[in-house]
């Protein structure tokens, strides 16, 4: 039986037990899939593809049969002849509860004026662009964006799909509820809205670190080419191993000779060493279809050719954002870990962290803990109301963002980089780590005491280079570099990606070692645990866990015995002041106590 349910005819009239089998094969791989699956039916192990067209109806039959046992919408994609018949692909999706939906991270990258947020007008408020910039006025945040026309923050835009593949977006009068989208949608894209100003670099970096995209669309005016920040945003997304797909804009103005150039050298590019992608030019239904399934293998790029004006072929790119799923494990039985990107603070609410939860599930009420501070310390805290696209649920899994209210806690305790984790993960906050990296660029040599900012994940702070495997560092040189961070000790993950840069340094790496951070009280602890330990046993001390001389009027004092206690006067006071030296070379002065 199990080797019957292979054949290309294994769906046309299967008996009882075969059935059950097809219908365990499809829910495994709509499990590992985030509920969905894409299915072929005519193909399968002996035969030529193809089936004819009895055969075919029965076994779509059979195939809505098993969508519907699992509660699951069965939506054909693209019928196509082969030798021996038709061959239909069907797109199986599970039909979502009211509060839950599949989410998407896709960041949009390019260089500034390609049309990046003026594309997102149009896909998420369904309206087409006058070619003077009216779609891009409603996602902006801020008056001088406004004012400008470029954007400066990170901002989020959401296109929702029900679980038949159809956009749920409907503006009411001119704006988006949210609330409503996700409560219709199976699956959720999330754009993050990246700016493309050189200016804006860092913020852009810290979007592609922080928010943890699945993708990145890498937008290209098709009058301009790829110029600018375009290349410097390509090679982010690939020192990432994050997948690209190209969306080429304005096609509607452009003359076709420069837009057949434009493609020409974006192919060229993306063929590169640096690059070594495949790119696949979309015009078709079926090109959909065949990059969106392979897209994941990380060398395709899909190249799309839109209008924002006149609409052309966004068809096309919304049906591939259809296909599109999370690269992300959710990781359910793994204990909780969020990381925060960004915090408010709601009147009538309190303090609002907003972030991605990366492993495990987070219901309302549980208790994690939130750090690391400016010490090292992390403090518990307790989750008060969770919502996801505003809107409001009573848990989140990994993989998903969302925004917690939290209990008795100020705003200002908390920045973007900390975590908050489970208890049963034992966080440690690290002053120092090792990083395996790569430099891409620097105009001259590196060396040790070279200071440039760090992005892990959410965490974004200038770090030391403490050691280096290599006495100096020029382009193209690989080599395992102690870090040091220089304001706040981190809480960071093993075998995280890290991109390392400061003013046109650029350098590429992973996280291969972790130096917890204890604490200065716990290091005194220690040290006097050592000291006391050494005298009982007479054992020779080390010089920095000698006790310190009795100050000088201790001294004195001890001299004349006992007797009535003499004021100290305003000299003798400065002398007492004693200095102990902690284990990493800070001075603490302590006033010595008068023994009488």
């Amino acid at each position: 039986n199990h080797v019957t349910i292979l054949f290309q005819t294994c769906l046309v009239s299967p008996t009882n037990v075969e059935y059950d089998l097809l219908l365990g094969r499809l829910r495994v791989r709509m499990e590992d899939n985030h509920e969905e699956a894409i299915f072929i039916v005519g193909t399968g192990e002996g035969d030529l593809p193809g089936l004819n067209e009895t055969d075919l109806e029965a076994s779509v039959a059979t195939l809505k049969s098993m969508a519907d046992t699992l509660d699951a919408e069965c939506v054909e994609l693209r019928r196509r002849q082969e030798k021996a018949g038709t061959v239909a692909e069907f797109l199986i999706r599970t039909r979502a509860e009211a509060k839950d939906f599949n989410e998407v991270r896709v960041a949009v990258v390019g260089n500034v004026d390609a049309g990046k947020s003026t594309l997102l007008g149009v896909l998420t408020h369904g309206e087409l662009d006058n070619g003077r910039g009216f779609a891009r006025q409603r996602l902006f945040r801020h008056k001088h964006e406004m004012e400008s026309g470029r954007t400066s923050s990170v901002g989020n835009d959401i296109l929702g799909f029900d679980s038949l593949g159809q956009v749920v977006n409907k503006p009411e009068h001119g704006h988006l509820d949210w609330v409503k989208i996700c409560e219709q949608s199976s699956k959720v894209i999330t754009f993050i809205d990246l700016a493309g100003h050189e200016k804006y670099l860092k913020t852009t970096v810290f979007g592609m670190t922080g928010h943890a995209p699945d993708f990145s669309m890498l937008m290209v005016g098709a009058n301009a080419g790829i110029i600018g920040m375009a290349k410097e945003h390509l090679g982010l997304a690939l020192a990432l191993s994050v997948p690209v797909f190209v969306v080429v804009t304005k096609i509607d103005m452009c003359p076709p000779n420069v837009l057949q150039e434009t493609l020409k050298l974006l192919q060229r590019l993306l063929k590169s060493q640096g690059c070594r992608k495949i790119p696949v030019l979309i015009s078709t239904v079926d090109d959909v279809i065949v990059s969106a399934t392979n897209f994941t293998s990380e060398r395709m790029c899909p190249i799309f050719q839109v209008s924002n004006v006149t609409g052309e072929n966004l068809d096309l790119l919304k049906m591939f954002m259809n296909l599109l799923s999370t690269r992300i494990e959710t990781k359910p039985k793994e204990p909780p870990e969020f990381q925060i990107d960004d915090t408010f603070s709601v009147p009538g609410v309190g303090t609002v962290v907003s972030g991605t939860c990366l492993q495990g599930i987070i219901h309302i009420n549980d208790t994690l803990l939130l750090g690391p501070d400016t010490l090292g310390q992390f403090q518990p805290i307790v989750v008060k109301s969770i919502h996801r696209k505003r809107m409001p649920v009573t848990e989140v899994r990994g993989g998903q963002t969302a925004s917690f209210a939290l209990k008795k806690i100020k705003r200002s305790y908390i920045r973007k980089g900390m975590v908050m984790v489970s208890p049963k993960l034992n966080p440690k906050a690290c002053w120092e780590f090792e990083g395996e990296i790569l430099v891409l660029h620097h105009p001259t040599t590196m060396s040790v005491k070279y200071q440039a900012m760090v992005h892990v994940g959410s965490v974004r702070q200038t770090a030391t280079i403490i050691k280096m495997s290599k006495e100096l560092l020029r382009t193209g040189d690989k080599a395992i570099v102690l870090f040091r961070f220089i304001k706040n000790p981190e809480y960071l993950r093993k075998d995280v990606r890290m991109v390392f840069r400061e003013g046109r340094t650029k350098a590429v790496g992973t996280v291969v070692h972790l130096f917890p951070h204890v604490s200065l009280s716990a290091q005194n602890t220690r040290q006097q645990r050592a000291a006391k330990k050494a005298v009982e046993s007479n054992h020779q001390l080390r010089p920095q866990n000698e006790p310190q001389k009795p100050s000088k009027k201790n001294r004195r004092s001890r001299n004349r015995g006992s007797g009535p206690p003499v004021a100290a006067s305003t000299e003798e006071s400065k002398e007492n002041m004693e200095v102990v030296v902690s284990s990493n070379g800070t001075e603490i002065p302590e006033a010595a106590k008068a023994e009488n």
